[in-house]
């Protein structure tokens, strides 16, 4: 994958979460730039996602710790590098475990 290409699928990942977040019905507020996007809950606790191009990772820092995602092509997803599950789902978890809402994050198409 290209830095170009990287760089376009990330932006494509953050945007659906933003959207995401936007539709959701909690007091929620939504940070962008720089390559950064904040999320911050209610409970006043942040999620963080970086893009890290010289290693083409999604870096998503929670309370909990942080988590580095590669783009697996094959399926079209992001996925954690360290046990291959993707994005969506650990997203969904994390989320309602720091935030203690439910919300799902179905991050198709990127």
């Amino acid at each position: 994958m290209t830095e170009s290409e990287f760089n376009d699928r990330v932006d494509a990942t953050l945007e659906q979460i933003e959207e995401i977040l936007d539709d959701a019905e909690t007091d929620i507020d939504v940070l962008q730039g720089g390559g950064i996007l904040t999320i911050i809950c209610e409970n006043k606790t942040q999620l963080i996602f970086t893009r890290q191009a010289p290693v083409k990772q999604l870096w998503l820092a929670t309370k909990s710790g942080g988590y580095h995602f590669d783009y697996d092509a094959k399926n079209a997803c992001w996925v954690l590098d360290s046990n291959g599950e993707p994005l969506s789902p650990f997203l969904t978890r994390a989320y309602a475990e720091q935030a203690g809402e439910n919300l799902d994050f179905d991050l198709t198409g990127v």
